[in-house]
């Protein structure tokens, strides 16, 4: 695929779905120390499409040396909905193609090429390690486990809705984490091969929130993923 120009990403990006199993996010700030997102600057903008440029060729072959089968066509957009915190995430379209999204806050919060890039290449792997679909089927799992239990024990109807809900979650989030090293790891191979230093790159996890080592947390300790892509440029 070849990158639409910025105003064109801008344009239809407001359609992009919300799926998070990519999310490289802040929390939700709360009400006290909330403050508006940032908004990129011009030089921010034609920093996105050179990163672009230049990951997106590298993500799609080694998309296609690693996958069979796999739709290997990224469209790499601009989420540009008011108000969105600085996030990237992965999804797909209705036809299966690959869809890596950034806000405008993303875009203007990267401190540089190289964490733009790893960003970039981290949410590219997490489409070629296939996560949406091993996540939804560790929902599915969850939600049949612990819904047929309720079942079996004679609980309501209402009950065992809310089993299978609650399955579904635990389900969805028991493997979250090393979704989010394995996507570190590849995309710090993806980062490296496109000509970016992707240790750079990492420092970008230094000026977030450290989520620390939740049970059932969706992403691992910051040092954790910093240490895992310096493990992994050392053998490149």
């Amino acid at each position: 695929m070849r990158l639409i120009p910025i105003l064109g990403l801008l344009a239809m990006a407001g359609c992009v779905s919300t799926v998070e199993p990519g999310q490289v996010s802040r929390p939700a700030p709360t009400q006290a120390v909330q403050k508006a997102p940032s908004t990129p600057t011009r030089d921010k903008l034609q920093q996105f499409q050179s990163v672009v440029n230049t990951v997106e060729p590298v993500a799609e072959r080694e998309c296609r040396a690693r996958t069979s089968g796999a739709n290997c066509d990224f469209r790499i957009v601009v989420d540009d909905r008011k108000g969105q915190p600085s996030n990237a995430y992965q999804t797909v379209d209705k036809s299966g193609r690959p869809i890596l999204a950034f806000t405008l806050a993303l875009i203007a919060d990267v401190g540089n090429r190289d964490e733009l890039a790893f960003v970039m290449g981290h949410e590219a792997a997490h489409h070629i390690e296939g996560h949406i679909p091993r996540q939804q089927q560790n929902a599915a799992t969850g939600a049949i486990l612990l819904g047929g239990l309720a079942a079996l024990t004679g609980a309501s109807s209402t009950v065992v809705d809310q089993a299978v809900d609650i399955g579904a979650g635990v389900g969805a989030r028991s493997y979250s984490k090393n979704f989010e090293l394995e996507a570190d790891a590849l995309g710090t191979v993806i980062t490296k091969r496109a000509g970016y230093d992707p240790v750079r790159g990492a420092q970008f996890f230094t000026r977030i929130p450290d989520p620390g080592d939740r049970f059932l947390g969706t992403h691992p300790p910051n040092a954790q993923r910093i240490e895992t892509v310096r493990r992994v440029n050392a053998g490149l």
